[in-house]
């Protein structure tokens, strides 16, 4: 093989790499993108369930004082 050929299928495979190497920095910052919404939502989600673990509580304990005062109504003292 002449060394004009070998340089030639360099050139070629140097270039097949360097578009290769660019098609996955654009899916390392797509997946970066995704990453950081996905992150958003979770803490989105986390706050949202928090919130309705604490209005679940605050539901339980009126729930639990309206039994207690039904109960002290049917066996007055």
């Amino acid at each position: 093989m002449s060394s004009d050929g070998g340089n030639h299928h360099f050139e070629l495979e140097l270039q097949r790499l360097e578009k290769r190497l660019d098609e996955l920095l654009v899916i390392c910052r797509q997946l970066q993108d995704e990453n950081v919404s996905l992150r958003q939502r979770q803490d989105s989600l986390m706050e949202e369930r928090a919130k309705l673990i604490q209005m679940n509580d605050q539901v339980r304990s009126r729930v639990e004082a309206m039994i207690t005062r039904l109960k002290a109504m049917e066996n007055p003292t």
